[in-house]
C-alpha cells in the first residue's frame, strides 16, 4: 500500500488497460449510448420487416444487419475509448487523410442508389459513406489545429482549419449534402468560439450562412425543393413528412401499441431517417422524451465533465465532437416534427445504416477517451505539438 501510495503518477497509470478504463470512464455516458443502442434494436423490429418484405427479403433482415453493424460500432466505440487523446489524435489524423481522399473521389467511383445525391460507395455486400467518417476525424484534426494558437511558432491553425472547413462544406454540398455540410462548419465554428472568437466573426458566419444558403437555393432544385416544402403551409400527407406528423400525433402520449402502427408500411425510410415517428406512434410520447433524455444525458455530462479539462487540444476536440453528435439528433427528430426542412439525417445509434453506425461508434469513443478522468499534474492550458 504504502508504495502505491508514493509511486509516480507515470508507474500508477501501468496498471491493466480495462480496469483503468472502467475508473476513469464515464459510466453514465456510456450507459446512455448501450440504452440508445437498445432502444434502436427495439424500434428496427418494428419499422423494417415491412419494407424487408416489400423488398423479397427476410422479415428481419435489416434487424440482423444492424445487429451486425451495431455490435461493430460497439466495438471501435470500447476500443477508441481506451485510447489516449494522443493517440487519438494521431488515428483521426490519417483518418482524416483517407476520408478527405474518399470524399473528393465520391463524383468518380460513387454511386446515388437512385436517391440523386452521389454520397455512397457500393461495395455489393454493404455501402460506405466516407462523409460520416469525414466529420468526426475533421473534428480531431481542427481541434489540434486550432489548439495551437497559443504558440507564436506554430502555423496559422485557424486559417488552416476554416479553409478545410469550407471546402469539405463546398464538397458536401456539391453532392447535394447540405444537411453535412452544415454539420461540418457548425463543429468548426463551436470549437472556434470555445477557442476565444469574437462573437462579430461569428455573426459574420452566420451571415454567410445565410448567404450560402440563399445562392443553394437559387441554384439547386433539390434544396429548393426542400425549402419550399418546409415553408409551405399545408402539408401533403402523402409526403413523408406529411405521414411523419400524423404517425406523430396519432401516438398521443403512450402510442397505439406495439406492432399496431401504420406509418412504417408507407414510409420508405421509417427503419433511417424517420425512426422517431415511428418510436412516437407506436410508444408514444413516452419513448420519444425517453430518447431525448438520453441524448441530453450524453451532452450534459460531456460538457459537464469537460469543465475540469486542462488540455486545450482535449477541450476542443470533445466539445466539438458532442456538439456535432448532438446536434444531428437534435436536426433528425426536428425534421420528423417540421420544425427543420428535410435534411436526410440519421439518428445516431437509433437509425439503420453500416456507416452511421460505424461512424457515431468512432465518435463516442472519441467523446469518452477525451472526457475520460485524467491526471492533470502539469497541464496549464498548454497547445498540443506533433502528431
Amino acid at each position: 500500500m504504502a508504495d502505491l501510495a508514493f509511486a509516480h503518477p507515470d508507474e500508477v497509470e501501468r496498471d491493466a488497460i480495462i480496469p483503468r478504463w472502467w475508473r476513469t470512464v464515464d459510466h453514465w455516458t456510456l450507459m446512455s449510448v448501450l440504452c440508445l443502442f437498445a432502444l434502436g434494436m427495439i424500434l428496427a423490429m418494428a419499422a423494417s420487416p415491412p419494407l424487408a418484405a416489400k423488398n423479397g427479403l427476410p422479415a428481419f433482415h435489416y434487424v440482423e444487419r444492424q445487429a451486425i453493424f451495431g455490435g461493430a460500432a460497439l466495438v471501435v466505440m470500447f476500443l477508441t475509448s481506451m485510447m489516449d487523446p494522443r493517440s487519438v489524435r494521431r488515428w483521426a489524423t490519417i483518418g482524416f487523410v483517407f476520408s478527405l481522399a474518399a470524399v473528393i473521389l465520391l463524383p468518380v467511383f460513387g454511386t446515388d442508389f437512385g436517391k440523386g445525391a452521389t454520397r455512397w460507395y457500393s461495395l455489393g455486400f454493404a455501402s460506405v459513406q466516407p462523409s460520416e467518417f469525414l466529420k468526426p476525424a475533421f473534428v480531431v484534426f481542427a481541434a489540434w489545429m486550432l489548439s495551437t494558437i497559443q504558440d507564436p511558432k506554430a502555423p496559422p491553425g485557424r486559417v488552416i482549419s476554416f479553409v478545410l472547413a469550407v471546402c469539405i462544406a463546398g464538397m458536401l454540398a456539391l453532392q447535394p449534402d447540405f444537411g453535412q455540410a452544415a454539420l461540418v462548419m457548425f463543429g468548426w465554428g463551436v470549437m472556434y468560439f470555445a477557442a476565444g472568437a469574437p462573437l462579430i466573426l461569428l455573426l459574420a458566419m452566420a451571415g454567410a450562412a445565410v448567404f450560402a444558403g440563399t445562392i443553394a437555393y437559387n441554384n439547386s432544385e433539390h434544396f429548393a425543393r426542400r425549402i419550399d416544402g418546409f415553408l409551405s403551409s399545408d402539408v401533403d400527407p402523402t409526403t413523408q413528412l406529411g405521414y411523419a406528423a400524423n404517425a406523430i400525433r396519432e401516438g398521443g402520449m403512450f402510442g397505439v401499441g406495439v406492432g399496431n402502427g401504420t406509418v412504417k408500411m408507407s414510409l420508405p425510410d421509417a427503419h433511417t431517417d424517420f425512426i422517431i415517428a415511428v418510436a412516437a406512434e407506436e410508444y408514444g410520447m413516452v419513448m420519444v422524451l425517453l430518447i431525448v433524455g438520453l441524448y441530453a444525458a450524453i451532452v450534459l455530462r460531456t460538457i459537464l465533465r469537460l469543465t475540469h479539462e486542462r488540455d486545450l487540444f482535449v477541450r476542443l476536440a470533445c466539445t466539438g465532437l458532442v456538439a456535432v453528435f448532438g446536434v444531428q439528433a437534435m436536426i433528425n427528430m426536428g425534421v420528423a416534427v417540421r420544425l427543420l426542412p428535410a435534411k436526410g439525417m440519421t439518428l445516431p445509434f437509433v437509425s439503420y445504416g453500416g456507416s452511421s453506425l460505424i461512424a457515431g461508434g468512432l465518435a463516442v469513443g472519441m467523446i469518452l477517451a477525451f472526457s475520460r478522468t485524467r491526471n492533470q499534474t502539469g497541464l496549464i492550458k498548454r497547445p498540443s505539438r506533433g502528431i
